[in-house]
C-alpha cells in the first residue's frame, strides 16, 4: 500500500512539474521559497530526494488522526496547530527493492519537516528521533507521522509551534511500526543490509541534511544552530550521530538510549528463558513480581531513616528474595500465607533478572555480586536494578522487539512472536526453546554481525571529532528503566572517560545524568506506585533548554532540581547530578531538593 501511495505522489508532482520551473538546489542567494508547490518544483537537495506532500496549517487547524501514535499525557495539548506551521514531507531513495507486500521492500526513507512562519523562526533545526523499529508513516503523503506527545517526547509539530525551529523526523527507510522489526529480513532469510544501514544510521543523517537545506531554501538563510533529541531508539540515534556524523550537530540530548542495540535486546529475552528452564514455562503473576520488587525496595529506600519509596543508590542494594522469609511461602520456609507468595525457586529466577545474562543461566549470592559491577566471567550483560518494574521484560510475554532481534540475529524468524512476517516463514514463539547456550551464541552472534546490521550497536567511545568541532552532549539514563538497563550506558560512558583522557578530557562537552526512579521515558520505573519519583519533563523542554543553554550561552548543566509528576501521595524534587557525583542526603526533609546534593 505504501509503495503505490508514493507512485501516486511521485506522478501527480512529475504533471506539476510540467508546469512549474525547475530550478537548481536553492542556496542562500536564492529566493525564499513558499510554502506550495513551489517546494515540490524547486526544493531539489540531491538526485535522489522527492517531495511528497507540502501542506500549510494555520494555528488552530486540526491534524487528521495518527496512524499509530496517541497522546499519552492528558494535560499535553491537543492535536491542533499550535501556529502557522508548513509540512514538508520528502522521500530519500534509492530504498530496497523487492515484492509489493514484503516488509523489506522500501521505496526509501521518509521525512517530515515542520516549518514555523518565516517571521517566526528561531534559527535551530530540532531534529527529533523515533521509538522502537521507528518503522512509522512519514513517506505517506495521506499521514501525518510525527505526532506523539507525553512526557517522553513532544510530537514535530508541536515543538515546531511551541519553540518556532524547524522540526525533523525520519521512518529510518521502511514502515511496518514501531515494534515490528521484520523489514530487517529480505524473503529469502537473509539480512537485509540494505535496510540495517538506512535504520542505524542513514536515515538520521539525511534527516538533518534535507532539514538544514529545506530551512536555508525556505528562509533565505541557513539555520544557526542544529540539535538533535531523542529517547530510547531516539537516544541511540543521537550517539550514533555524535560517533558517526559530528559535524551535523551543536548540541545532543541523548535519553535512555538503546545503545548496545544487538546485547540488550537478546538479553532481554533471558528473562524469559529463565522462566521456561528453570520454571517450566510458568509465569510468576504481577502480584508475585511486585511483591518481591517492593521488598527490594523497603529494604533499600531508607533515607534518614525514613522510606523514599524508590532507591536512591542501586550499587548499595543486595536484597536477596531467597533468605527473606516475608515473600517466601511457607511450604518454602517462608512466612507469607498470600496468594502472592513466592517459591525458592522464583526467588532465585528473580535474582538472575536483577543480575543480568550468563551464558548458563548461573548467578552469584548477591551478598558477593549484586550485579552493578563490570562484565566478568560467564555474565554477558547487564540486569534490571532492583524495585524496576519487572512486568515488561518478565510479564507473560516476550518484550517483541527483543525477541524480533532474537530472531534477526539467528536468521530464523520462527524464533520471533508471530507478528513477525516473513516469505521464508512466520515468527512461531520459537524463543521458547531456546536454551541457555543458545542464547548465548546469539548474544555473541550479534556482536560478529555488527558490520551486517549497519554497526547499530552504536558503542563506539571514540567522540574526538565532535569534542573538537566544538558540539555538546547531554546523555541521561534511568536508574529503573524498565527495557534498557542503565548499566549499559554506565559501561559506555566508562568507556568513553578510558577513550578520551577521563573527566577532565570530556567534562567540556559531554555531561552524563542518572535519575533514581524513572522508567524508560518520564515517568515512575518502579513497582511502587507511589514512588513519584522527580523526572524530566521533555514537552517542558527542561533538558532541551539545558541544551541550548550550553551551546548558545555557554552554561553547562548545573544545579538542575526535577520536580515529581504529581502531588500524590507526596510531591517530591531532587537534583540531577552527573556522574562521576551521585544524589546524596545531606539533611532535612527527604522529599525536597534542598536536602541533597550531588557529590
Amino acid at each position: 500500500m505504501r509503495i503505490g501511495l508514493i507512485l501516486t505522489a511521485l506522478a501527480v508532482l512529475a504533471n506539476a512539474a510540467t508546469v512549474l520551473p525547475a530550478h537548481a538546489a536553492a542556496d542562500e542567494k536564492s529566493p525564499p521559497l513558499s510554502c506550495d508547490d513551489s517546494i515540490a518544483a524547486n526544493f531539489k537537495p540531491n538526485a535522489e530526494t522527492t517531495v511528497l506532500l507540502v501542506k500549510a496549517y494555520k494555528k488552530g487547524d486540526s491534524f487528521p488522526e495518527p496512524p499509530q501514535e496517541s497522546r499519552f499525557d492528558p494535560s499535553a495539548p491537543p492535536m491542533v496547530a499550535t501556529a502557522d506551521l508548513c509540512l514538508v514531507k520528502l522521500l530519500v531513495g534509492p530504498g530496497n527493492p523487492g515484492p509489493a507486500d514484503a516488509p523489506s521492500t522500501s521505496a526509501g526513507i521518509g521525512i517530515e519537516v515542520w516549518l514555523p512562519a518565516k517571521d517566526a523562526w528561531n534559527g535551530r533545526v530540532h531534529a527529533i528521533g523515533g521509538s522502537g523499529w521507528a518503522g512509522t508513516e512519514k513517506a505517506d503523503p495521506t499521514k501525518i507521522s510525527s505526532y506523539t506527545i507525553s512526557n517522553d517526547l513532544s510530537s514535530a509539530p508541536f515543538v515546531a509551534g511551541k519553540e518556532g525551529a524547524v522540526t525533523a523526523s525520519t521512518d529510518t527507510g521502511h514502515t511496518g511500526g514501531v515494534m515490528n522489526g521484520a523489514f530487517a529480513m529480505n524473503p529469502d532469510g537473509t539480512i537485509n543490509k540494505t535496510l540495517w544501514n538506512d535504520f542505524a544510521s542513514r536515515a538520521i543523517h539525511q534527516q538533518v541534511i534535507i532539514a538544514k537545506a529545506l530551512a536555508t531554501a525556505y528562509y533565505g538563510t541557513a539555520p544557526k544552530y542544529t540539535y538533535w533529541d531523542g529517547l530510547s531508539t531516539g537516544g541511540r540515534q543521537a550517539l550514533k550521530q555524535a560517533q558517526r556524523y559530528p559535524e551535523d550537530f551543536d548540541g545532543i540530548v541523548s535519553v535512555v538510549p538503546g545503545i548496545n542495540w544487538s546485547k540488550f535486546l537478546v538479553a532481554n529475552v533471558y528473562p524469559q528463558i529463565v522462566i521456561q528452564r528453570d520454571l517450566g514455562g510458568r509465569h510468576m503473576t504481577p502480584d508475585q513480581l511486585n511483591l518481591v520488587s517492593n521488598a527490594a525496595i523497603n529494604a533499600c529506600d531508607l533515607v534518614d531513616g525514613k522510606h523514599l519509596g524508590f532507591i536512591l543508590d542501586n550499587a548499595a542494594c543486595r536484597y536477596d528474595p531467597t533468605k527473606d522469609q516475608a515473600v517466601l511461602c511457607t511450604a518454602d520456609g517462608g512466612s507469607n500465607t498470600t496468594a502472592a507468595c513466592i517459591t525458592r525457586k522464583q526467588a532465585l529466577a528473580i535474582n538472575k533478572i536483577w543480575y543480568g545474562m550468563t551464558s548458563d543461566g548461573s548467578v552469584p549470592d548477591p551478598a558477593i555480586d549484586n550485579g552493578v559491577g563490570a562484565l566478568t566471567g560467564k555474565r554477558k550483560w547487564f540486569g534490571l536494578a532492583r524495585g524496576t518494574n519487572l512486568l515488561a521484560l518478565a510479564g507473560d510475554a516476550p518484550f517483541t522487539i527483543a525477541a524480533d532481534m532474537l530472531a534477526l540475529v539467528s536468521q530464523d524468524p520462527t524464533v520471533a512472536t508471530p507478528s513477525f512476517h516473513n516469505a521464508k516463514s512466520n515468527g512461531a514463539d520459537g524463543w521458547r526453546s531456546v536454551s541457555y547456550e543458545q542464547l548465548a551464541q546469539a548474544f555473541d552472534a550479534g556482536i560478529a554481525l555488527q558490520p551486517q546490521f549497519g554497526d547499530i550497536n552504536t558503542d563506539d567511545p571514540d567522540l574526538t571529532a565532535f569534542r573538537a568541532r566544538g558540539g555538546k552532549l547531554i546523555h541521561v539514563h534511568a536508574i529503573n528503566d524498565e527495557l534498557v538497563p542503565y548499566l549499559g550506558s554506565v559501561d559506555y560512558y566508562e568507556r568513553v572517560l578510558a577513550k578520551m583522557g577521563g573527566l577532565s578530557g570530556i567534562q567540556n562537552f559531554y555531561r552524563f545524568f542518572l535519575i533514581p526512579g524513572m522508567a524508560h521515558g518520564s515517568r515512575n520505573g518502579t513497582s511502587n506506585p507511589d514512588a513519584n519519583p522527580p523526572v524530566p519533563r521533555a514537552y517542558k523542554a527542561e533538558l532541551y533548554t539545558l541544551l541550548t543553554d550550553w551551546v548558545e550561552k555557554g552554561t553547562a548543566p548545573g544545579n538542575v532540581v526535577l520536580r515529581s509528576l504529581s502531588d500524590k501521595p507526596v510531591a517530591k524534587s531532587m537534583p540531577m547530578c552527573a556522574l562521576p557525583t551521585k544524589v546524596t542526603h545531606v539533611g532535612g526533609d527527604i522529599n525536597e531538593a534542598g536536602s541533597y546534593a550531588c557529590r
